[in-house]
């Protein structure tokens, strides 16, 4: 199976770094990868996820976070049991890290061919709207795409 879904990538640059990762064997988001190839670095590690600021963060956004998991799955249900609970500690940290008070979840679970996602590891975006810019019409997220076959 691939590892990222070439045709949900949003600029060449993020297309060429994917054609790249996948060439190699290497899954971005599994830990052995994920701490040396951020470039932006790693904001906080626990015993099973990372949080660290998206490299291609979604337009209109101020803050654009990634929970991702250590484990090597497609789908948030699949994740163990320590995993699912510990999510919510991490994402309370972020939340009070950050001084939240407004912020939106986005997730896609499954094959990315259908959710518009490029990645075969599943992750947690956390968003934040960059509401102070006057020409701020919203931030939007892919969920859906049409596989190319």
């Amino acid at each position: 199976m691939n590892l990222y879904c070439l045709e949900n990538s949003r600029t060449d640059e993020q297309r060429q770094e994917m054609l790249r990762l996948e060439a190699d064997g290497i899954c971005i988001f599994c830990p052995q990868h994920l701490e040396q190839d951020r470039q932006q670095g790693i904001l906080r590690r626990t015993n099973h996820w990372t949080v660290t600021p998206n490299e291609y963060p979604y337009q209109e956004t101020k803050l654009h976070l990634l929970l991702v998991p250590d484990e090597h799955v497609a789908d948030l249900i699949d994740l163990s049991a320590e995993a699912q609970r510990e999510f919510w500690q991490v994402l309370e940290w972020i939340r009070d890290h950050y001084s939240l008070t407004y912020y939106g979840l986005g997730s896609r679970n499954g094959d990315c061919r259908y959710t518009g996602g490029t990645i075969y590891h599943v992750h947690v975006h956390v968003l934040v709207g960059d509401v102070e810019n006057p020409d701020h019409t919203g931030v939007k997220m892919k969920l859906t795409s049409r596989p190319n076959h």
